[in-house]
């Protein structure tokens, strides 16, 4: 069997588990089955393609639903299906990512801890953090506040059902869903720590940015520019990563 066999059996797995359709959830109606229908074909046949894509070509269509109907926050569910939550944090001038943590339940006492780690990874780098936006999620308690507060940092919560306040943290979990956790079945949290912590050095080292005008995160401004005629293959080399999922 194929790689993309077994990938398929899970997500049909994981698609049985979660099926709420026979539930009646409060609040508003869920959406129409033809635009779910839709939305989920959309999603397949254009798999590179975020929340927000997709909402636009329903938009184009006449079809009027809310953003968020095709939104979901960044949880990963293992190969037996046990749902592992990852805190992620990024910066908005270089686009540097580091992943938080990894667990299967997150608490104010976690999040509080994956603070103080990035505190020491930053070391003196931390004090220059001018603020710091995050969702009003419970697990964000006053004590996780504090650890950036203390270094002068301002904290600025999201408004209610507005994801495009967080658009930049936003975009890394959409692309941390196409370009990894979609193609890459996850066994348990020891695994998923590696594969974020290689991807992090892909993403940081050598993945371009649309947001930095195509930089990489850790790289030099003045890197040298150089013309199609100075290209030699003999010099280009490829380097694998995740076992051959980018090179």
């Amino acid at each position: 069997m194929t790689p993309a066999t077994l990938l398929a059996w899970h997500r049909k797995l994981a698609t049985r588990k979660y099926d709420t359709s026979k539930r009646r959830k409060p609040g508003r109606p869920p959406a129409v089955r033809s635009i779910a229908r839709l939305a989920v074909r959309l999603a397949k046949e254009n798999p590179l393609r975020g929340h927000r894509r997709i909402h636009g070509e329903l938009t184009k269509l006449g079809v009027t639903v809310a953003p968020s109907t095709a939104w979901e926050i960044l949880h990963v569910d293992t190969v037996l299906l046990k749902r592992l939550h990852v805190l992620v944090f990024i910066e908005h001038g270089t686009r540097r990512m580091h992943p938080g943590g990894v667990t299967s339940n997150p608490t104010g006492e976690w999040t509080v801890q994956q603070a103080r780690n990035l505190a020491l990874t930053l070391d003196q780098r931390f004090e220059d953090i001018r603020f710091l936006i995050r969702d009003r999620g419970p697990d964000f308690t006053a004590s996780f506040d504090a650890v950036f507060q203390a270094s002068g940092t301002r904290i600025l919560r999201t408004a209610v059902q507005a994801p495009r306040m967080n658009a930049t943290c936003e975009r890394l979990i959409g692309t941390l869903r196409r370009e990894l956790l979609d193609r890459v079945l996850i066994p348990g949290e020891r695994h998923l720590r590696t594969v974020l912590t290689n991807y992090q050095a892909h993403y940081n080292t050598a993945r371009p940015h649309q947001g930095t005008a195509q930089r990489v995160p850790d790289s030099r401004h003045d890197t040298p520019r150089i013309s199609a005629a100075d290209l030699d293959a003999q010099r280009i080399h490829r380097r694998p990563m995740l076992s051959g999922l980018i090179n």
